[in-house]
């Protein structure tokens, strides 16, 4: 059965063995063996532990023992129990192992230097200290000696990687992912589709060897970063074995989807030992962006050890200006510490050209790039806190204190168009920033957010430029009426918010007879159209317009009146499977399922317009 790789059937047979002699060499051995091929280091710990207890003089079981426990991430006992080997034979393996507990450039330098073992363990040490291009000559070297081996090639893939040379890291992972399914399909690893169950072949020591777990999880965060998220989520999907970084990923890339389920799995996660690095700052940020600051300053309060193991200067601060904002938004400060180094990076950049430094000059510039990213969101967070006041002018202030740094910015342009779209008064302002962003996408322009294009569409219409915005109208409906016959059951909603946006400004302009009618215009036909987002807009006008001539401030002709009505019963009809809110997914207070609907609202809404007009006496 060990022969045959059957461990868990020998792992029975063994138990039962243990039974009738509890302390039995060979079935201890035996047993420790099969635990430590099935990954159970735990129990193989357990093993090899009476086993040193049985029999002391044996020094390999208190070799297996080191290194069931370094497995089982118990690293403090591992380097205790490496203090018990005194064997000369041993002292190689134990420096290997030694070197694995902590970095420690010194423990790497005591072994042979021209073992390969000792460029993947340099390799390893200079990743760790950030210098990816020197760690991945040091994997290249081992490689080139040891041949292919699927955890070097997952490795460098993890270097090109972390330098963002995507197309270099997945022509290493296209390796171990095809050599893997090719050479081991026992593992049924690559063949699961959603929906279907397969088998589970376990975590065994062949599966670790191929590194097809870590491969697919890795050409899935590729995937997920250039923006290939319904991809991303077919490769998670494909690894039938939830290890601690698969379920990670599964939890972020089906946030949108199922975020009740991401926050049950990274909370899971935060309990286990040891867990993937990203996973306490993910949780957090998440917490945030679903406002929840409450739950995420407690997690934050209970796991102080973690805020300084895990999290970066960069994110604390953000996540700190995020959690003050909400109980002392004044004493928000500016993002200095991140604003600071990005002045340094511009002096960097500004010597290095200097000097001609080509290789110094684009290092100096991947690095201010980086650092940009990380100031980006703490800039964000704290333009939120005056955005949410209204006071628009002060978040104007903000982003121009940062133009030096993110003019080139696509985050940060698009939202300083949006704080100029707001004040009003600077539409032709606003007509700048939203422009490029529209025209860099001209050719797939349903690539681009809805709310971008009518916010330009109204812009142009509020400087006169009516022409510019009826051309891009008719580009979005083109395009959508493309996609309508490619594949027609698909929902396309780009060209109906458009609608929307502008209908909503006639109405809060008073225009509430050219408004109205092009809201419900917007939501031909119902059955594509009519969505919760779209509903939200739309029923906005509904009550404005009802508010209004209620307080006997508008009079509306009876025309339009009949249309709202049909309106109302056309949504009544379609929206009985749509939700009129999507709610909070950790909330507990939930509505009843039978009012968190478009049809039982715009009953309402009906019912509304009846009593207002007096059609009810």
């Amino acid at each position: 059965m060990i022969k045959d790789g059957r461990y868990g059937e020998a792992i029975h047979i063994l138990s039962n063995e243990l039974q009738k002699q509890m302390k039995s060499r060979a079935a201890l051995s035996l047993l420790g063996y099969c635990y430590y091929h099935m990954q159970d280091f735990t129990n193989a710990a357990e093993c090899y532990e009476q086993l040193t207890q049985l029999h002391p003089e044996v020094e390999e079981y208190k070799l297996y023992y080191a290194q069931s426990l370094y497995g089982a991430c118990a690293y403090p006992e591992a380097m205790k129990a490496t203090f018990l080997l005194d064997n000369p034979t041993s002292h190689t393996k134990v420096h290997y192992l030694n070197a694995s507990f902590e970095p420690d450039p010194t423990l790497v330098e005591q072994l042979p230097q021209d073992d390969p073992d000792y460029d993947v363990d340099m390799g390893c040490l200079l990743y760790k200290e950030g210098e990816y291009e020197e760690a991945c000559k040091k994997f290249m070297s081992a490689l080139q000696v040891l041949g292919y081996q699927p955890e070097l090639s997952y490795n460098i893939g993890l270097c090109y990687y972390s330098m963002k040379q995507y197309g270099q890291a997945l022509k290493f992972i296209g390796e171990i992912i095809e050599r893997g399914i090719r050479e081991h399909p026992e593992l049924s690893v690559g063949m699961t589709t959603e929906g279907i169950d397969v088998r589970s072949v376990g975590n065994t020591l062949i599966l670790h060897e191929t590194a097809l777990i870590e491969g697919f999880n890795l050409k899935a965060a590729i995937e997920y970063q250039l923006k290939n998220c319904e991809y991303t989520q077919s490769l998670v999907v494909r690894v039938s074995e939830l290890d601690p970084v698969t379920l990670h990923n599964q939890a972020l890339m089906n946030m949108d989807k199922k975020p009740s389920e991401g926050f049950e799995k990274l909370a899971f996660l935060l309990q286990q030992i040891p867990f993937p690095p990203v996973t306490f700052g993910n949780l957090l940020l998440l917490y945030c962006k679903y406002e929840y600051f409450d739950l995420a300053a407690d997690v934050m309060a209970e796991n102080a050890h973690l805020t300084y193991k895990f999290l970066t200067p960069y994110l604390y601060e953000f996540l700190d200006a995020m959690l003050t904002c909400q109980t002392a938004p004044e004493e928000v400060q500016e993002a200095r510490l991140a604003r600071n180094l990005c002045v340094i990076f511009v002096s960097k950049v500004q010597e290095a050209r200097l000097a001609r430094d080509n290789e110094a000059l684009k290092k100096t510039l991947q690095d201010y790039d980086e650092m940009v990213e990380k100031y980006i969101p703490v800039l964000m967070a704290q333009a939120k806190i005056y955005w949410n006041r209204e006071n628009y002018q002060m978040v104007e202030k903000i982003f121009r204190k940062s133009v030096e740094f993110c003019n080139e910015h696509d985050t940060w342009k698009l939202n300083v168009a949006h704080v100029l779209f707001m004040q009003e008064n600077k539409y032709k302002e606003a007509i700048g920033f939203y422009e490029p962003i529209v025209k860099k996408h001209y050719d797939n322009i349903l690539n681009v957010s809805a709310v971008v294009l009518a916010n330009l569409c109204v812009s142009y219409i509020m400087t006169s430029q009516n022409e510019e915005a009826e051309e891009l109208m008719r580009k979005i409906e083109k395009e959508e009426e493309q996609i309508s016959y490619d594949d027609p059951d698909k929902k396309v909603f780009h060209l109906c918010i458009v609608n929307l946006v502008i209908g909503t400004l006639y109405c809060a302009k008073g225009n509430y007879d050219f408004g109205i009618t092009r809201v419900i215009k917007s939501l031909e036909p119902y059955n594509k159209k009519l969505g919760t987002d779209t509903w939200f807009y739309a029923k906005r006008c509904f009550l404005s317009l009802l508010e209004n001539t209620a307080k006997h401030m508008i009079m509306i002709r009876d025309s339009v009146v009949q249309e709202c009505i049909q309106f109302l019963e056309h949504c009544e009809v379609y929206g009985k499977t749509e939700p009129a809110m999507i709610e909070q997914p950790l909330e507990e207070d939930r509505m009843h399922i039978g009012k968190n609907t478009v049809t039982y609202e715009s009953r309402l809404l009906k019912a509304l317009f009846y009593e207002v007009i007096g059609w009810n006496q």
